[in-house]
């Protein structure tokens, strides 16, 4: 596939939203997270020096969404030094082309994820097997093709630290996808979790509608390996992160975060994994 044929799968309008779509939320003076329908892309940097680093791009035709974002945020005509994505999902990546034509900037991702946004290589299709609500009964709506960025996308560095942010490093946390990232600054133990751990029930219509706050594992319909996924939310939980901006739902912080991720960890099975579907050990409904 061509890219030009990549980026229009990828606008495709998704039939789905939030409460909380078109709002941001400041967690610190230089990080500021915005919810583009079910998604979070963020923001750091601090407005005044117009320094700062795009975290994701959202669902498809979200560009127009985050340049106006930006605009508020850091002025008229200011563009991030690099693009660091947790990884290549379609919504997480949705603006992501429009972006790049405009801004002109680096885009950095897991080794991992490349084949993925080099167009060599698509990711498995969501499973609609799998046990869950609605949004996972109806996820093969969503795009599971690879764009293909080209040369933009550039391998996160080996020495953990992340481009454009020297007090930040990123931790892999496969599981939902090969070459999953988060990101954490250990200065005020700030965590972006992408879809590692987040949230909110994200297959649940009415918990995602109403962004239902609850410490979670990452999205079942698109999560291929289980076992990896719970030793990253492991993994995750040994750092103690005092707050949490994740990929779906809403910021947490303190005990509520810390008693919550401490339930996820020791109850990962019964409340993460589901009882059937095509990544899970056992059989899903639809193999005979």
């Amino acid at each position: 596939m061509d890219q030009e044929s990549n980026i229009r799968e990828h606008k495709n309008f998704i039939p789905m939203t939030s409460i909380t779509s078109g709002g941001g939320i400041q967690v610190k003076s230089d990080v500021y997270y915005y919810t583009d329908q079910i998604a979070n892309f963020c923001f750091i940097g601090y407005p005044e020096k117009g320094d700062w680093v795009l975290v994701d791009a959202g669902l498809p035709n979200a560009a127009p969404e985050i340049k106006s974002v930006v605009v508020d945020r850091f002025g008229r005509g200011s563009k991030p030094s690099a693009i660091i994505l947790t990884h290549g999902h379609f919504d997480h990546v949705g603006g992501l082309a429009d972006l790049i034509d405009e801004w002109e900037v680096p885009v950095y991702a897991h080794p991992l994820e490349l084949p993925y946004l080099q167009g060599q290589k698509n990711y498995p299709e969501p499973d609609t097997s799998v046990e869950g609500g609605l949004l996972a009964k109806i996820s093969s709506v969503y795009p599971n093709e690879a764009i293909d960025l080209g040369d933009a996308v550039q391998p996160l560095p080996n020495d953990h630290r992340v481009p454009g942010l020297n007090d930040w490093t990123w931790i892999h946390t496969p599981g939902h996808s090969p070459g999953h990232v988060s990101f954490y600054r250990e200065s005020d133990s700030l965590l972006l979790s992408g879809d590692a751990l987040i949230t909110v029930r994200q297959d649940s219509f009415y918990k995602v509608l109403m962004q239902q706050e609850e410490v979670n594992g990452p999205p079942r319909y698109l999560t291929t390996d289980w076992q990896a996924a719970k030793a990253s939310v492991e993994k995750l939980a040994e750092l103690k992160p005092e707050t949490v901006i994740p990929g779906h739902g809403t910021v947490m912080k303190g005990k509520k975060l810390a008693v919550g991720l401490e339930k996820l960890v020791n109850n990962f099975d019964e409340m993460a994994v589901p009882e059937y579907g095509e990544f899970v050990d056992g059989e899903s409904p639809n193999s005979h």
